[in-house]
């Protein structure tokens, strides 16, 4: 038996993996099927969950339903803000105990013009919850960090005096 140099080797090794490259076997169509179909199911989700996050997040931010018949909590928030951050955060955790129909999160984000207007319109800082009734009246203003059991006790009330105005 005639001895192969190791570069010869090398050469029928590259020629294999370009024939294999060039026709491949079922196997490897499959592999890439599966790996395109995991790719656009990720992708697919993704984009999926960002535009509802993003569609959350502009219903959130729309202070035009403040006064339709609705009682309604706006945090004047400011995004920079770690302590409005975490009155963001208490405060939805507090909100979920009611439905939409029964009381409205909105955030007047001081950072965008309209969030500033608002803000500036009831002389409030950020950190700062307004609750308001559904015509739109305020009727409490609460200043700086509250916390989850707090902001239950204060939005159960609130609801349960003015949500029948709906």
């Amino acid at each position: 038996m005639a001895k192969i140099s190791k570069r010869k080797k090398a050469q029928k090794q590259r020629a294999k993996k370009s024939e294999a490259q060039q026709n491949p076997s079922r196997r490897d169509v499959l592999r890439w099927a599966r790996h395109v179909g995991v790719a656009a199911v990720a992708i697919g989700g993704g984009g999926f969950w960002m535009m509802r996050s993003v569609n959350a997040m502009q219903a959130e931010q729309d202070l035009t339903r403040i006064g339709q018949g609705k009682p309604v909590v706006v945090q004047v928030h400011d995004p920079q803000c770690a302590t409005c951050t975490a009155l963001q955060r208490e405060t939805r955790n507090a909100m979920k105990q009611f439905g939409e129909c029964d009381l409205v999160y909105l955030v007047a984000d001081v950072s965008q013009t309209k969030g500033a207007t608002f803000a500036n319109r009831y002389g409030v800082p950020h950190v700062t919850l307004l609750l308001f009734d559904g015509d739109g009246r305020l009727l409490q203003t609460l200043s700086g960090m509250r916390y989850r059991d707090e902001l239950s006790e204060l939005l159960v009330r609130h609801q349960q005096r003015y949500g029948s105005t709906a």
